[in-house]
Parts: C-alpha cells; structure tokens; sequence
C-alpha cells in the first residue's frame, strides 16, 4: 500500500462548506475533522445490492461497506468524487446516480459527512 497519509481533504461544516483542509493523516488521526466522502449503493438488474469488505488496513477493518465509497479530494466537487470513484472501485463510467442525502458518521477516529 502507498502512504496516502499527506493526501489533502477538504474541511467542511455540517452544511459541507468548506471551511478548511488538512491532510489525510490528520483527518484520520483522532482530531475527527470533518471532511467529505461519497458512497454510491450500486443495485443490478434484479434489485442485489452490491457490497464490498474493506481492507484490513483501513480505518474499519473487515467491515462490509457501499462497493463505491472514498475521499472528496481538496477543490473536487462532490459529484466529480462520485464518478471519479465509481470508475476507480468497480470501473462503471456511465451511471445517473440518485442523490439520498448527506449525513455525519464518527467514529473513534474521524468525522465524515457522508454524501
């Protein structure tokens, strides 16, 4: 894996206005700024959802999560995230998402608000 610690966030409010940004590393770190993420819940044909086991190495190991999820990187838009995620997780480029809502998750370690 490659140190993606020094990877810049953005740091947002509650509303996601961009209050700031901060390294991966201090995102992650305990400090729980809040920074934004996408997810894109990804059914097929017949109505299965797909999900994917995150990595042992990640802020939470062996869980089953969205099989599309990351970081809005600084000075990316929300939607940009989703595609660019999309394309890099499972290699979809055309999709018509469906916007759900946005809400914070916390943890021990950090605040998303989750898109």
């Amino acid at each position: 894996l490659k140190d993606n610690s020094k990877e810049i966030f953005p740091v947002v409010d509650e509303c996601g206005n961009v209050v700031g940004k901060a390294t991966r590393g201090e995102c992650h770190g305990g400090g729980k700024l809040l920074h934004p993420v996408v997810h894109l819940h990804v059914f097929d044909e017949e109505g299965l959802f797909f999900v994917a086991k995150a990595v042992v190495e990640g802020i939470q190991p062996g869980k089953w999560d969205t099989a599309v999820g990351g970081h809005v990187d600084y000075g990316e838009e929300v939607a940009d995230a989703l595609t660019r995620e999309a394309f890099e997780e499972i290699g979809i480029e055309k999709f018509q998402p469906e916007f759900l809502k946005a809400y914070v998750f916390e943890s021990e370690r950090e605040r998303e608000l989750v898109h």
